[in-house]
């Protein structure tokens, strides 16, 4: 048997003017990349100061590694590569490259404003008011509302439904979703519906079992029930299959989908519909 490689730990030192989160998750995505690498992050935040900055340096030169920043201001900018040059370690201005295409095909000048992405701006009032309803038309509530959704999500016990949901409402997508459950008729409005995308939501079974299983632990329930029952659960799941086949509503298997990969492809779904292209189930 093949001895396993030791993870490799490297320091990688974030630097940014705003809130940094649009750096961490690039450097999360990038290190993924990567079997075996796990970074040790440092992360400096609103950087806006040659005060605040030379702290920055000193921290970075205690710990080599990797500088990676989105500094807008041209002299904390050069402030900050001058520093790492002396230091030696290897920088980069993390959205350079895409700005520049952008900029090259665009022919559009340059937004210099620091933290111009997260300003108070519609995007960001269209997605608290998109979590508002999430919230408010979570697992069946309030399904009279469901009309003013953008898409509805319906499936049995734990498919993901709500964190779907909320990872969707931070992308401005209103979404509510319906719960299914035996014995329970789902609310009528959700037959009714014209306007919203409807997305069924399926699992394998023994995948289902085991998710539920250990729900059921973490509420240190250990009565037996139909909840975690193989041919029970196998039951839900044919019916509930069934259900989206004879309303013709597009399904999703999240078997093996994380909650980011399901809300991409609702997002897909949902650019289809607008667009008139929607197709069949996937």
């Amino acid at each position: 048997m093949p001895t396993a490689r030791p993870a490799t730990y490297f320091h990688v030192h974030l630097v940014s003017d705003s809130t940094g989160e649009t750096l961490n998750a690039m450097a999360k995505a990038v290190a993924a990349r990567f079997e075996g690498v796990i970074p040790i992050e440092h992360i400096y935040a609103l950087v806006r100061s040659k005060k605040q900055l030379e702290r920055v340096l000193e921290e970075i030169a205690a710990a080599p590694g990797v500088v990676l920043h989105t500094i807008v201001d041209k002299e904390l900018r050069e402030e900050l590569e001058k520093g790492c040059r002396k230091l030696g370690m290897p920088h980069m201005a993390a959205l350079d490259p895409l700005v520049s295409a952008l900029s090259r095909y665009l022919g559009a000048a340059l937004n210099t404003r620091v933290g111009a992405q997260h300003a108070l701006d519609t995007d960001y009032f269209n997605r608290m008011e998109a979590l508002n309803f999430a919230i408010a038309h979570d697992d069946s509530q309030n399904a009279e509302g469901l009309e003013g959704a953008d898409v509805v999500l319906v499936g049995v016990s734990r498919t993901s439904k709500t964190p779907t949901c909320i990872y969707l409402a931070h992308r401005g997508v209103r979404a509510g979703n319906i719960a299914l459950a035996p014995g329970v008729e789902p609310p009528p409005m959700l037959f009714r519906l014209q306007r919203p995308l409807v997305v069924g939501l399926t699992i394998a079974p023994d995948k289902l079992i085991g998710i539920r299983r250990n729900r059921l632990l973490s509420l240190k329930e250990e009565r037996a029930s139909d909840y975690v029952e193989t041919d029970a659960v196998r039951d839900e799941i044919v019916r509930a299959r069934r259900m989206f086949e004879r309303h013709d509503w597009q399904t999703i298997d999240v078997t093996r989908r994380s909650v980011e990969e399901t809300a991409a492809q609702v997002m897909n779904l949902l650019h289809e519909k607008r667009t008139g292209r929607l197709g069949t189930a996937l």
